[in-house]
């Protein structure tokens, strides 16, 4: 599913780490993402633990997909920073699941993420 998602790697996010319910991906902020504080967009924060979540409830097979998310900005960041996102399976019921990610910084949390994932066919692989 990664290799194909244009989007994430127009952004030069790269895939460190899925399986098992989990992932792990990573991005360094150019200055073309930054907002008019000189801060990361919160869009690319967004996008970036957004992805590591479809990794980790793909990570499983069947086709899975976003059914909401919501995030929480704790502190800010800036070009040349390197953001990782680490995002977990925390519970599956049927088709539905909820995942958690954290944006890092050196150390440092960024953002929280919790997403929330519907598998839309089961029967066809991610």
């Amino acid at each position: 599913m990664f290799d194909r998602d244009q989007a994430s790697h127009a952004a030069g996010i790269e895939l460190i780490d899925a399986g098992d319910g989990q992932a792990t991906v990573r991005m360094r902020v150019t200055g073309d993402m930054v907002n008019g504080h000189a801060m990361t967009h919160g869009g690319y924060v967004f996008m970036l633990a957004d992805t590591a979540f479809a990794c980790a409830c793909n990570s499983h097979g069947p086709v899975t997909v976003a059914a909401g998310a919501d995030i929480v900005f704790l502190r800010p960041t800036g070009t040349g920073d390197v953001l990782t996102a680490y995002a977990r399976e925390r519970v599956t019921s049927g088709r539905s699941g909820i995942y958690d990610a954290t944006v890092t910084h050196d150390g440092e949390v960024v953002a929280e993420f919790r997403g929330r994932s519907r598998v839309i066919d089961p029967g066809r692989p991610a």
